[in-house]
């Protein structure tokens, strides 16, 4: 049991640091993709997760796109941005870099999302990913 609790507590301590690291939702109303997520995105994105060769399969230049996510799965879940690993990549939460978008030192030099796009993302997701 004493290993259990521990385990839980461990548990509870990564997800607080991990939540420390992320800016807030933004409260804007009404955030889209097309006016407000695709221009981050375009920026930060879609020269790699887009077309038919996108990376992973992950195209990023359509809200659909977004939406379908990877073979693996999906990278958005509306309205929870806590479980969204979109989120988790954007804020370099992962635990291997490998993860991280975009990736460090990539050859585009794309530099990694402000806190203020990942706000933006985080409120986009929260108001249910539209």
């Amino acid at each position: 049991m004493l290993l259990t609790l521990t385990a839980s507590l461990a548990a509870a301590t990564v997800a607080t640091a991990e939540d420390a690291k992320l800016p807030p939702a933004s409260d804007k109303t009404n955030i889209t993709y097309a006016t407000d997520i695709k221009p981050i995105f375009d920026a930060a994105c879609v020269k790699c997760h887009s077309g038919d060769r996108a990376k992973a399969r992950l195209r990023m230049d359509t809200l659909e796109g977004v939406l379908k996510g990877t073979k693996q799965g999906k990278i958005v879940t509306p309205g929870d941005p806590e479980k969204s690993w979109l989120v988790k990549s954007v804020a370099h939460l992962t635990k291997d870099p490998e993860g991280w978008m975009p990736p460090p030192n990539n050859k585009a030099g794309i530099k990694p999302l402000t806190p203020a796009e990942i706000s933006l993302i985080l409120g986009w997701i929260k108001q249910g990913a539209k």
